[in-house]
């Protein structure tokens, strides 16, 4: 397929600016979106009346998520700010008030059920999901070197807001890890012996530590099972597992578990958090092994407790 000039113009300016791959990727679907919506007009020829409009279709016509939406007008104002250098101004359509819902969290029992429906490195990954409190992408992202099996700890590179921080490796997952662990090494030998062994990381990364990317220790835990090109560098490389593989998994197990309740791999977070506040953690503790910069956020699962942790009862059991 022919590639945009205007579209490669507009991936520059992103990775120039050091945004993710995932970021690049949607702003880049939003930006070709919005242009073939106007009839392939240049955006130097548009401006509010046409970006209102196609949010206006997004909304009523397409019926995207509130999140959805401030993606997309994320994308346009990206576009005419840093590649057009023009500031959108007097724009009647504002970014979208997201609901204030409370999370899903499973049961321990619950955990349990669907982690029984589960097998090999995908029954690991939700272990550590629900064992270390970990997103799916932080998970997916580990390296041989981010494990601490001496202090029983887990040290998270970069995770949602660019933050570093260290959470709790379970004992019982211990051997299970240094099994996965042992299957990379095989993995990672056997790429050498074909003249690779690359793994894949940012490319300031790259040039930094470009002689010992080859190591052990920088290779993924869960790595995809072949090898690829490297999106910004062009090496030959091997990247971690797509989460869209675990996700078939989770779901084929939570089918079969029977449970009623809309689960995502977020809600194995979801359910750490709060069973670690139910057992009697303190609630900054639980803040910094989630990584939230904002208490307020980690609150939230306060609610979620209810009267499990309030000890109230409705008047109606007292009938």
């Amino acid at each position: 397929m022919k590639k945009s000039p205007f579209l490669e113009l507009v991936r520059v300016e992103l990775r120039t600016r050091h945004y993710s791959i995932q970021t690049e990727k949607s702003y880049l679907y939003w930006i070709r979106s919005y242009i073939l919506f106007n009839d392939k007009r240049h955006p130097n020829e548009m401006s509010n009346p046409e970006i209102e409009r196609f949010l206006s279709y997004l909304a009523v016509s397409r019926g995207v998520s509130s999140s959805t939406q401030n993606q997309a007008l994320c994308a346009i104002i990206f576009l005419y700010r840093h590649v057009l250098n023009t500031d959108i101004e007097g724009l009647k359509y504002k970014f979208s008030k997201k609901p204030k819902l409370l999370p899903t969290v499973l049961t321990k029992s619950e955990v349990a059920q669907i982690l029984d429906l589960m097998d090999g490195r995908h029954w690991l990954i939700a272990a550590i999901l629900y064992g270390c409190g970990l997103r799916v992408s932080e998970a997916l992202s580990l390296r041989v070197k981010d494990v601490d099996f001496g202090n029983q700890s887990i040290f998270v590179f970069r995770g949602k807001g660019g933050k570093d921080r260290y959470t709790l490796l379970p004992q019982a997952l211990i051997p299970k890890l240094e099994s996965q662990i042992e299957h990379v090494e095989k993995m990672h030998q056997q790429d050498i012996y074909e003249g690779f062994g690359y793994t894949s990381v940012p490319p300031a990364l790259k040039r930094k530590y470009k002689h010992t990317l080859k190591e052990l220790t920088w290779q993924y835990i869960f790595p995809s099972t072949s090898r690829c090109v490297h999106p910004y560098d062009g090496y030959i490389c091997r990247h971690h597992l797509h989460p869209t593989a675990f996700g078939k998994a989770l779901k084929k197990a939570v089918r079969s578990s029977g449970i009623r309740k809309k689960i995502s791999a977020h809600t194995f977070r979801h359910s750490f958090a709060t069973h670690l506040l139910e057992g009697g953690s303190d609630i900054r503790t639980v803040q910094e092994l989630l990584g939230h910069s904002d208490i307020r956020t980690t609150e939230i699962y306060t609610h979620v407790m209810g009267q499990r942790r309030a000890g109230t009862h409705s008047p109606f059991d007292l009938l």
